[in-house]
């Protein structure tokens, strides 16, 4: 099976990096992605893309990346559930980052990877 995902889009926020448990780097980032036709209305949509990045990635996207940034990432997606606090089963679809190029700004041909 392929599971491969490619988006380009910009930050909705500054990354905010944190550690686990066992101290690998994660950061969680909202992509800003515009689809590639207009609507009925001749507006073209956006979608808002969860993606978790991981250890070398996550540290560097935290370093050299802030809201409104232009990045590339491959990935690949992800579904898990869990309970709320009020016992409700809830499901997430993230995209999980295997590399990241960031596309603005004076770092646009660096590329981060796991």
């Amino acid at each position: 099976m392929i599971n491969q995902v490619v988006l380009v889009g910009r930050l909705t926020k500054d990354p905010e990096l944190r550690y686990t448990a066992d101290g690998a780097a994660v950061v969680n980032v909202t992509l800003a992605v515009s689809r590639n036709f207009r609507n009925a209305e001749g507006v073209v949509d956006t979608d808002f893309v969860h993606c978790t990045l991981w250890r070398k990635v996550a540290e560097n996207t935290a370093q050299y990346c802030r809201k409104g940034s232009i990045i590339g990432v491959t990935g690949r997606i992800q579904t898990r559930s869990y309970e709320n606090k009020d016992g409700k089963r809830m499901h997430v679809t993230e995209v999980v980052a295997e590399s990241v190029r960031f596309m603005g700004g004076k770092t646009t041909a660096w590329v981060a990877q796991e």
